[in-house]
């Protein structure tokens, strides 16, 4: 699966509860459209840490890397994770 594919899953089962992939803009904000709390917000830094191996410095806990599908799928990038790549699928960096 790819990086966007799991991230917007992610979304979409622990924030929206299972609601259509077509409910969740890529480019929505997650705390002005309500999607996620300062709560959720560490919920999917976990996830970033665990599914994707990444270290997020508390200097990077702005919402131009974590407010939508779009900028987490871009501040992921930029820390190195492929964007099609799968967890655990041998990659190195």
């Amino acid at each position: 699966m790819v990086l966007k594919e799991k991230l917007r899953q992610f979304i979409l089962e622990n924030f929206m509860f299972g609601a259509p992939a077509d409910q969740l803009n890529d480019d929505a904000s997650f705390l002005e459209e309500g999607i996620i709390d300062s709560t959720g917000v560490m919920e999917l830094i976990l996830f970033m840490e665990e599914e994707f191996g990444v270290k997020v410095e508390d200097t990077e806990l702005v919402p131009e890397n974590l407010d939508s599908v779009n900028r987490v799928c871009a501040f992921l990038t930029r820390k190195g994770v492929s964007s099609g790549a799968d967890s655990g699928d041998g990659e190195t960096a």
